[in-house]
């Protein structure tokens, strides 16, 4: 997934906001936490695709430190985050259904009034 791929699928992800920070990083946020971010690579697309990182399931987190080319975000393991070295350690669909589940699991962590301002209430 090159940058550009990454910024184009999580834009229309619910109240999802964009912003460029650390450097030139890609971040993603729902109600200002952070959800996925990108460092490196060319916001136009070009050349590589950076790292991406996101949040995920403590049983993700698990499962995905097994996988080459994916590692512990640095910074942000703790907190279940990974980050993947290899872009081509997962599959579209794969980044699809993680970076979705990474917006829900912030989002759900939203107190109920966020949730309701921001019409996540079906989350």
């Amino acid at each position: 997934m090159t940058r550009q791929d990454f910024d184009t699928f999580c834009a229309p992800l619910p109240a999802a906001t964009h912003v460029v920070q650390w450097g030139g990083s890609s971040v993603w946020k729902v109600g200002g936490k952070i959800f996925a971010l990108c460092s490196g690579g060319r916001a136009d697309g070009a050349g590589t695709g950076g790292r991406i990182s996101f949040k995920c399931s403590d049983l993700s987190y698990r499962m995905l430190i097994e996988q080459p080319g994916i590692v512990p975000a640095p910074y942000l393991a703790r907190a279940q985050w990974v980050q993947v070295v290899d872009p081509d350690a997962l599959d579209e669909d794969g980044w699809e259904a993680y970076l979705t589940a990474a917006h829900g699991h912030i989002a759900r962590r939203l107190t109920r009034k966020q949730r309701q301002d921001l019409c996540l209430n079906d989350l």
